[in-house]
């Protein structure tokens, strides 16, 4: 193949959205990229997997119509680019996709594929729910308490990459700019002749999409809390402006449909605590989602020791990404957590392993594929198809009750039965009957 291009399916139609949702046809074409390192070995468990749910769930009714995308080494190899300008248009016309784990390109160019995707499409949520399997080993002594959905906002942060490298001309230009415009701010810097400067921008607008978003998904799913994590005690303008935009916003477009601190704060300086107490119970007791929020530091700890105090997590970049990885490792590890990148006003949506390449076992049938496949089942969830996902976490959570898995759990596990990523898969499906 001299382009990349890719080639459509046959038969399949394509995933449109109208009036808020998406329209998903019997048979939608769904690009996928299988990703680097282990993303072959992985990818092609998970489509076995996916494809024995939607059959066995629906008789031949539906069925996915996959068509491969290039991105990441094998797209660089064939193709001389990381990030070919068709696969990103692939992703954005047939409105739904899902990938393996792909490889960071070393020198210059671009940072992150990852990151460069979900800035391409504007995929401004990240969407990392973490619950336990039973069965599965865990550092914790009660990994069973974890059923957390974490919001991680996507686009702004630092991961804008606006950053400047100590010693370079850029951050001398930077800094003289800086020095000459806020004086009072430059004296800060304890040392200005060997300073690295990133800028971290975080928006109102980018704020209340993110929040908007963890909150309907909260009332629709009946969860009981949603928590703003933020360091905005230390950063006043950007995360302490996250913690209020997020309060400002429940308010405003969900009225008494939730319950917020910021309430209680009013009403416990008005009228006392005690008052303060009765109206949360009161709302809570008529079903109002509680909107709190948690330093971030704290909220590391609580997620630890308290896990079943959080429900649904909204939180800026960095920290949403420090903390799905950090409550991932309470029920299996990156290995079994899945995510998706999602823009909930146009529909678009690219679901992904979470974890990373590991080069050195790529091609030997070896790895644990849970992460890919339970991404799998959320894109099954986001088109719809409720019936296959239910059976893809039917497939997994009796496959490790029978403690037939991969060589990481095995490891871990008295009596286990330690098969290849193949072979789990094949496993995952006999258990769906």
């Amino acid at each position: 193949m001299s382009s990349p291009k890719p080639v459509p399916p046959r038969e399949g139609d394509k995933i449109r959205f109208g009036e808020g949702r998406l329209e998903v046809p019997d048979q939608p074409i769904i690009p996928f990229i299988e990703g680097d390192g282990t993303g072959p070995d992985i990818w092609r468990t998970a489509v076995r997997v996916l494809n024995a749910a939607v059959e066995k769930a629906y008789g031949g009714k539906r069925r996915i119509a996959w068509m491969e995308v290039y991105a990441g080494g094998k797209s660089y190899q064939r193709f001389g680019t990381w990030l070919p300008d068709e696969t990103v248009e692939a992703f954005r016309e047939y409105r739904v996709g899902i990938k393996g784990p792909l490889t960071t390109p070393v020198g210059g160019g671009i940072r992150s594929l990852n990151v460069a995707l979900r800035k391409a499409l504007d995929l401004y949520v990240c969407l990392r729910p973490v619950r336990y399997i039973k069965g599965v080993p865990s550092p914790v002594r009660h990994p069973e308490k974890v059923d957390i959905v974490i919001f991680r906002e996507n686009t702004e942060d630092l991961y804008t990459g606006i950053e400047f490298e100590a010693g370079s001309p850029a951050a001398r230009k930077f800094l003289d700019l800086f020095q000459r415009t806020f004086p009072e701010e430059y004296a800060k810097i304890r040392f200005p002749l060997s300073v690295g400067i990133g800028v971290k921008p975080i928006s109102r607008e980018g704020t209340e999409r993110l929040v908007r978003a963890a909150i309907r998904y909260a009332l629709e799913h009946k969860r009981r809390t949603l928590t703003l994590v933020h360091k905005g005690n230390i950063m006043k303008f950007t995360e302490g402006a996250f913690r209020k935009w997020g309060y400002d916003l429940a308010l405003r477009e969900f009225g008494d449909r939730v319950y917020t601190w910021e309430q209680w704060n009013h009403t416990k300086e008005a009228r006392g605590e005690q008052v303060a107490d009765a109206e949360q119970t009161a709302c809570l007791a008529q079903g109002q989602l509680l909107i709190k929020d948690a330093i971030a530091d704290i909220a590391f700890q609580q997620t630890i020791t308290r896990a079943d105090e959080f429900d649904v997590i909204a939180s800026p970049n960095l920290n949403g990404d420090y903390l799905s990885d950090a409550i991932a490792a309470q029920v299996g590890g990156i290995g079994i957590a899945p995510g998706g990148n999602i823009n909930f006003a146009s529909g678009h949506a690219v679901f992904e392993a979470t974890h990373g390449t590991a080069p050195k076992y790529a091609n030997l049938d070896k790895v644990n594929p849970g992460s890919l496949i339970l991404s799998g089942e959320m894109m099954l969830r986001h088109i719809g198809w409720n019936e296959a996902a239910d059976l893809v976490l039917a497939g997994m959570e009796r496959a490790i009750a029978a403690k037939t898995v991969t060589y990481d759990f095995a490891r871990l596990m008295d009596s286990a039965k330690e098969v290849k990523c193949s072979e789990f898969g094949t496993e995952m499906i006999s258990w769906m009957d």
